[in-house]
């Protein structure tokens, strides 16, 4: 199992944690999802997957959802 938190840029409220949610759980392997809004910010995004997730993956996920991925950090 690895864990991954991710920085992304432009959320700011409950539609967008749905629409990065629903794009991430696409992803093959993710188990789970959570999301620290941060309307003002940065938002803090962590990713629980069974698999390693590629950070293009997520970055693609990120993007298809119409926000910035703007780092990435391995908890596993």
């Amino acid at each position: 199992m690895s864990t991954v938190i991710i920085d992304v840029e432009g959320m700011t409220c409950q539609h967008c944690v749905k629409s990065v949610t629903s794009e991430v759980e696409g992803i093959p392997g993710v188990t789970e999802v959570s999301i620290a809004l941060e309307p003002e910010g940065t938002s803090h995004v962590t990713v629980t997957a069974d698999v390693e997730v590629s950070p293009e993956a997520l970055q693609a996920a990120i993007a298809e959802a119409g926000y910035t991925m703007v780092g990435a950090q391995s908890s596993s």
